[in-house]
């Protein structure tokens, strides 16, 4: 009992909800619906099917403002800095995924996401206000402590679903992150998104409008728990919702084993047996419907009425004339009763590569996903067994994100992960590259929010997110650096998994398995994070008398005060459309850097005549320097240019 008087309208508007539930919206009323339901004015306006929210033209209006932002290296919190294809970024994901749209567009194979459900008590960063700036937007994402570490307070939300906008505020979030993350996949690519049942409907729609619905691929359902019994309705739910969609073309498939026999009447073809009926009836396909007689014993095999044969009376001499038929009588090896179909280990090779681009044989993924992928209680295990403590709560189970992975036909590309919470997609990805020699690479991202000081990670040290993330991913790598890792007891009372999942004991990420003893994985990361750029921007639209001065400064002196060289290295490679992970060469004589083989060099030390013709001789594809480098030389500088432009290389200043 509470001191204050009946709220009439909330009680009004709860009657009215409970009589014409349909028109409300968000909680509140949809008033085209309530005059549909009450039968008068049904005229809804722009009538037609699409989906729609409070505030959608501004997330529009996000994913299309461009950005200056840059990602700055952290080579003392890396690992392998100069040699690893492996990348984590640190910083708010909306900002990364838009300065990597250039370097990465159409290269990512696959996007794994564990975004916030939305459940009520998710705290996420959106505009609260639908109208506000791109200046006030930019300031409240940026907003740091004196450590550098993302301040809640002013930047996180916490989106109540008493909030009038519920669902319009999670779809707002995510829009711009999905839209942008398209662009980064490659044509094949595949995007699994981590859902519940709070916005799982709205998620497939969104993703239909982004990806095209064609592009669906399935919708997993993960069992992350046992049952409760304290539930609302008396209904445990237990599922969770994985849902993939492709670019424009994918194709899954899981590895399996085939038996194949060698014979002599067929001795430059190994074959395996299928089976020779079909789903049929004998209604459905009366020709297929007679009984089959082996030529050589004259043995009678009846049809079976439910599943008749797969070849017809009129078919049945050519495919056995081609040895495509074998008899229980054929090979005293066989133990079959009934006649089976012939499959020549050529033809499924030939299949697979068809489909799949290799020769591998594969078998359809389905949508069950065993209890091998493991449940919630699986990824807690897994933290406390690397920090001994449970440090994050809800973390995916790794063998879960393997089974995904190993659903891709290739072994060889980069994954992205933008939410990227522990680090579990890196921990999965590297204990698959040591189990079957693969070279998947990685790009994770993580905001460096703060942890609650009352949280076991803060008292076990850990001032961030993604202070866990770095932390778990050296844990994983130490741990393969062991020599061993397993118990031999506990190894001995394990039971391999499934073949085709490719899960198998994996905590024995410590073991080496034919395939991988002389395979050098790649045990290293690079960390990134988000930073203003290190050069002075020109922004025509505050020029007034006061600040003219020091906009033109733009062009004189380009370069902000206390940049680093390596800072702007690698801005500029991003913002050339480099990789983060490109080779870079310092020539330690002329103080340039040569990227990719000498693809790209970059001047930012010092330049003459004697240097722009060593650049020239390297045969680059482009050059970028700084202008204030010819320190006001105009001959030096027009002659660059010509020769830059003689010897065909792309040739710009900042």
């Amino acid at each position: 009992m509470n001191g204050t008087s009946l709220d009439i309208k909330n009680d009004q508007l709860e009657k009215l909800r409970e009589l014409f539930p349909e028109v409300f919206t968000e909680g509140k009323i949809d008033w085209e619906k309530l005059k549909a339901s009450l039968g008068e004015d049904i005229n809804f306006n722009n009538e037609r099917y699409v989906l729609n929210w409070a505030g959608k033209s501004e997330a529009f209006k996000i994913l299309q403002q461009s950005t200056t932002d840059t990602l700055i290296p952290s080579p003392e919190e890396s690992i392998n800095f100069d040699t690893t294809q492996n990348v984590f970024i640190e910083g708010e994901n909306l900002r990364v995924l838009k300065a990597l749209q250039k370097s990465y567009y159409g290269k990512i194979k696959c996007i794994i996401i564990d975004p916030p459900y939305n459940t009520g008590s998710d705290s996420f960063i959106y505009p609260d206000k639908f109208s506000e700036k791109k200046e006030d937007y930019q300031k409240r994402v940026g907003d740091k402590d004196e450590e550098g570490y993302m301040m809640k307070e002013g930047l996180f939300h916490k989106n109540s679903k008493d909030s009038g906008h519920y669902h319009s505020n999670w779809l707002n979030m995510m829009y711009p992150r999905l839209f942008l993350a398209r662009n980064l996949m490659r044509d094949d690519g595949v995007i699994f998104v981590h859902i519940d049942d709070n916005e799982v409907h709205n998620l497939r729609l969104m993703m239909n409008e982004i990806f095209g619905e064609e592009n669906f691929i399935a919708v997993f359902p993960w069992r992350k728990r046992t049952a409760k019994s304290d539930v609302p309705f008396g209904v445990s739910q237990d599922y969770e919702w994985i849902i993939a969609f492709t670019k424009t073309n994918y194709n899954a498939g899981i590895d399996i084993d085939r038996k194949y026999f060698q014979t002599d009447d067929f001795p430059n073809d190994r074959w395996r047996l299928s089976d020779l009926t079909t789903q049929r009836s004998e209604e459905e396909r009366q020709n297929s419907a007679f009984e089959m007689v082996d030529p050589k014993t004259g043995k009678k095999y009846p049809h079976n009425p439910k599943r008749v044969w797969g070849v017809s009376r009129d078919t049945f001499q050519s495919y056995y004339d081609k040895g495509k038929i074998v008899f229980p009588d054929d090979y005293d090896f066989l133990n079959i009763s009934t006649p089976a179909y012939r499959v020549f280990e050529s033809e499924d090779k030939a299949k697979a590569l068809k489909k799949y681009g290799s020769e591998d044989a594969k078998k359809a993924v389905s949508t069950f996903l065993s209890k091998e992928v493991g449940m919630s209680e699986d990824g807690n295990k897994e933290i406390v067994d690397l920090f001994g403590q449970k440090i994050f709560s809800f973390p995916k189970p790794v063998n879960l994100i393997k089974y995904f992975l190993n659903t891709i036909n290739e072994s060889d590309y980069i994954i992205l992960d933008f939410f990227a919470g522990s680090g579990s997609t890196a921990q999965a990805i590297i204990e698959l590259n040591k189990k079957d020699g693969g070279n998947r690479k990685f790009i994770l991202t993580q905001l460096p929010e703060l942890c609650d000081e009352k949280s076991e990670a803060f008292k076990a040290g850990f001032k961030s997110i993604a202070d866990i993330s770095k932390a778990r991913i050296r844990k994983v790598i130490e741990r393969i650096n062991e020599p061993t890792t397993i118990p031999k007891e506990k190894k001995k009372g394990r039971k391999q998994n499934t073949l085709d999942l490719g899960l198998g004991d994996d905590s024995v990420v410590a073991q080496s398995n034919a395939k991988t003893q002389d395979h050098a994985i790649d045990l290293g990361f690079k960390v990134f994070k988000v930073a203003p750029s290190s050069f002075k921007i020109w922004r025509s639209d505050e020029i007034n008398g006061e600040n003219l001065t020091s906009q033109l400064d733009v062009f004189t002196n380009p370069v902000r005060e206390g940049s680093e060289k390596e800072n702007m290295l690698y801005e500029l490679m991003l913002k050339a459309g480099y990789e983060l992970t490109s080779s870079v060469d310092l020539d330690k004589k002329n103080l340039f850097y040569r990227i990719n083989n000498d693809e790209l060099i970059i001047a930012l030390e010092k330049l003459d005549k004697g240097i722009v013709e060593t650049i020239i001789s390297l045969k680059p594809k482009k050059v970028i320097t700084l202008d204030n480098l010819f320190a006001g030389n105009d001959q030096l500088k027009t002659n660059t240019v010509l020769q830059m432009k003689d010897a065909g290389i792309d040739f710009k200043t900042i």
